[in-house]
């Protein structure tokens, strides 16, 4: 059989379930599975729709179409829109920008290094079967432990966010994790100068959200304050 002929016989794709598109990051992001995945590459979904594609023939209305689509120009309703993903630490609630985010993992338990109990760096954190540094962002912000709340059940549980900057990746743990947030650049406000902790260095304006102030992070400056921490912490 020829190659004209196998690709004759095999079926085209079944319709994928392309709710990226729809409801995921390049919709209008209403899916509920973002608050635990951060990123549809991240979801079994969209793992699920990319082995279908490259198990099967490509039919030439899947072509076009996301010819069309690519063509299309961006909506004028998305110019200066930011996304940003919404955490809290301790009393503080921040956000950092959403492209740096990998993953949203459950807590579990970080292996602390006996001769770095003090600093930025906490431990090692095994993720996915790989050991990742695990650093407190309370600890370089300066920020209070939260205090207890008398009904947990009205709060999310601890998670640790991992983090890519570079080539390296990072695990910081979050007492809560909202998750995805959009808003437009103009309603950034300015940090206010009352604010006296080492946050204030890393801020590049407060967000205005559910009725409370989110400290929105400058990621660039943050990851170079990391990786200083980081080389100081390793034993030479």
């Amino acid at each position: 059989m020829t190659r004209q002929s196998r690709a004759a016989a095999e079926p085209a794709h079944a319709e994928i379930n392309d709710c990226w598109n729809r409801i995921g990051v390049r919709g209008d992001g209403t899916c509920k599975e973002l608050e635990k995945h951060i990123h549809c590459r991240n979801c079994p979904v969209f793992g699920a729709a990319a082995t279908e594609l490259l198990n099967g023939r490509v039919p030439a209305e899947y072509i076009a179409e996301w010819t069309r689509h690519f063509a299309r120009p961006a909506k004028a309703g998305d110019a200066g829109t930011i996304s940003v993903v919404v955490f809290r630490i301790g009393e503080e609630w921040l956000a950092l920008p959403t492209g740096i985010f990998e993953e949203v993992a459950e807590l579990r338990p970080i292996h602390s290094l006996p001769e770095l109990r003090e600093g930025v760096v906490m431990g090692l954190v095994n993720v996915r079967g790989e050991l990742l540094v695990c650093v407190s962002l309370a600890r370089m912000l300066g920020l209070p432990p939260a205090a207890p709340h008398k009904d947990e059940r009205h709060h999310a549980p601890p998670r640790l966010l991992v983090i890519r900057y570079e080539k390296s990746r990072t695990v910081f743990p979050a007492d809560e994790v909202y998750g995805i947030h959009r808003f437009q650049a103009r309603d950034l406000k300015e940090p206010p100068a009352t604010v006296v902790n080492a946050m204030v260095h890393f801020a590049c304006g407060i967000l205005p959200w559910q009725d409370k102030s989110v400290g929105l992070l400058d990621d660039g400056l943050l990851c170079h304050a990391l990786n200083r921490s980081l080389s100081s912490a390793t034993p030479h």
